[in-house]
Formats: structure tokens, C-alpha cells, sequence
């Protein structure tokens, strides 16, 4: 399976929506703490377990999260140690990017996702607490969400409405928003230490999955949501992403400071159905290509970007 080893430790990895064979990595120096970033876009090699780097753009800081827009299929979005947000158009030569650079983010921009229904604009949490919603048009950011008492360490849209979208924030909550609402919609108690992660299934909009420190992962229906949906063992360690497969209703992937990556079926008793050990360090990047099923990609600190079919060894050559 095709393997790419970065010169510093990986943070985020993300399939085009475009492109089968291309992806997007963030990576930061010295695990993010001094230093540096970059942005490496890979393309798989047709016919070979190869991978190869079409283009990098270095930062003055560490790179913790991208997404590729959803509406240019060469434009994609990070978000930087240093507060600020990028876009890059890796269709334009390397020195006329980044295209736009915002400022706005009083500390590091943890998570970026971009609008999968409307498509013209992105979502940005940062470790001042906040979210922002920025549109592409817009030479600064449309509104602030401030409600999160703690970092913000992830905010991604709801699949299906354009509106909505959800935050999980080192503060234990989740938080459900309308951006047309002043205020967040729902506030969901997910766990008892910070959550690190949440993702929307692709087929149930109401249903969310987060991951947290305390090991778990949880399933809520946000209809519903003082009890949750399923609670998923497995982690010996804090659960940093969580992401729910594009093609399978009920399949979420996980990864771990515990080094490995889970797969769970949280609709079944035995809900752990693979794992994955292949990282050395921390695995804290993970995504499910939405053209390939079954295709997944992780990264870590070790520095290595994995590409492999779900089922198959991810070091297999």
C-alpha cells in the first residue's frame, strides 16, 4: 500500500473530493510545539503502490488541519499554528500561493472544513474558543461562534443542511448551530474530559459521532441525545479524529494516541471491526476517500502518510 514519509510530523490527511488518486496532508515541525509547517499534495501512482508529491508549500508555523474546497477542484484551505488560514490554488505556480491569508484567529486554527451543500464557504475553530464562519468571496470572516468555554477542536457541517453544523470543544460539550440562529441550537454533555473530534454520518443527518481523552468514541441521535447511541471501547488511549464513512451507514473510522486506527460498525454488539497498528506515534489524521470505497488514509507523528484498502495491511507493498 503506498506509504509517503514527510519531513515533519503529520497532523491531517484529506482525499479530494475531485481526484480519486490525489490527497492533501498538514504537517507541523517538532510535533507542532516550535517551528514550521507544510503542506504536501500527493498523488497516488495508477497501477503501483507508489505515491508521489506533486506539490508542498511550507509555512512560518505549524499546519494542523486542511480540506479541499468543494467547488474548485484545485483550491484547498489550512489552518495554521500562528492563528491564521490559507488558500491555495495548486492549479497557480508555487510563488503566486497562498492566494488569500487570513488573520483573524487569536490563537492556532485547529480544524477547517468547507461546505459540502452550499459549497461557498468553510468553517474554521481555532484554540481561542471560537469558530468562524468564512465565505469565499469575503475578505474577512462572515460571523464568530462564541460560546465554548475551551478550545475548539473541531467544526464540521452537517451533510445535508447547508446551515448547520457542529463543534466539540475541550470544554466537554458539543454544540449543535444554525448559522441563521444567534445562539447554538443544542448542547450535548458528551463526556466528562475534552472532546476532541466529532463527525455527521453521511446518510442520518441527526446522527453524530464524537471521540474524546476518555477513550471512547459515542454515537448520539441529536434528536434524542441524553443517552447515547452506542459507546465504542477499544482505544487505550485518546481518540483524536473520528470519521464516518462516506459508503457505509453505520461504519466509523477512529484514530488514536494509542498509535492505531479502528474501524467500528456501531449498529452491532462486537462494534470493533478492524484495527489497525501500523503507526509508530501518535495517529491523529484520518480520512475515507468519498470516490473509492473502502479506500482510507491515515498519518501520525511519525511522520508517515499511509494509503491503504480497508481490509488489507496498510504496510503491505
Amino acid at each position: 500500500m503506498p506509504v509517503f514519509k514527510a519531513p515533519f510530523n503529520g497532523y491531517s490527511v484529506k482525499f479530494s473530493p475531485f481526484y480519486e488518486s490525489r490527497l492533501a496532508v498538514a504537517t507541523a515541525q517538532n510535533f507542532g510545539i516550535l517551528g514550521n509547517g507544510r503542506i504536501h499534495v500527493l498523488e497516488l501512482a495508477p497501477g503501483a503502490p507508489g505515491v508521489t508529491e506533486s506539490v508542498a508549500y511550507d509555512t512560518a508555523d505549524a499546519v494542523y488541519d486542511v480540506c479541499w474546497s468543494e467547488s474548485h477542484d484545485s483550491v484547498l484551505i489550512a489552518g495554521i499554528g500562528d492563528g491564521s488560514v490559507k488558500i491555495y490554488d495548486t492549479a497557480l505556480p508555487p510563488p503566486s500561493n497562498p492566494i488569500r491569508s487570513f488573520q483573524e484567529h487569536a490563537r492556532e486554527v485547529q480544524s477547517v472544513d468547507y461546505n459540502p451543500t452550499r459549497r461557498d464557504s468553510f468553517l474554521t475553530s481555532s484554540w481561542d474558543d471560537t469558530v468562524k464562519l468564512w465565505a469565499m468571496d469575503r475578505p474577512a470572516s462572515v460571523r464568530t461562534f462564541k460560546e465554548h468555554v475551551y478550545c475548539v477542536y473541531q467544526a464540521v457541517w452537517n451533510p445535508k443542511h447547508g446551515d448547520v453544523f457542529a463543534s466539540a470543544s475541550g470544554d466537554c460539550t458539543v454544540r449543535i448551530w444554525d448559522v441563521r440562529e444567534p445562539g447554538s441550537t443544542m448542547i450535548i454533555p458528551g463526556h466528562e474530559y475534552e472532546i476532541l473530534s466529532c463527525d455527521w454520518n453521511k446518510y442520518d443527518d441527526c446522527i453524530l459521532a464524537t471521540s474524546s481523552v476518555d477513550k471512547t468514541v459515542k454515537v448520539w441521535d441529536v434528536r434524542s441525545y441524553r443517552v447515547p447511541l452506542a459507546v465504542l471501547n477499544g482505544h487505550g488511549y485518546a481518540v483524536r479524529k473520528v470519521k464516518f464513512s462516506p459508503h457505509r451507514r453505520s461504519l466509523i473510522a477512529s484514530c488514536s494516541y494509542d498509535m492505531t486506527v479502528c474501524l467500528w460498525d456501531y449498529m452491532v454488539e462486537d462494534a470493533l471491526v478492524g484495527r489497525y497498528d501500523h503507526h509508530t506515534e501518535f495517529a491523529v489524521g484520518i480520512d475515507m476517500s468519498v470516490l473509492v470505497e473502502g479506500l482510507m488514509a491515515s498519518t501520525g507523528w511519525d511522520e508517515l502518510v499511509y494509503v491503504w484498502q480497508q481490509g488489507m495491511d496498510p504496510r503491505a507493498s
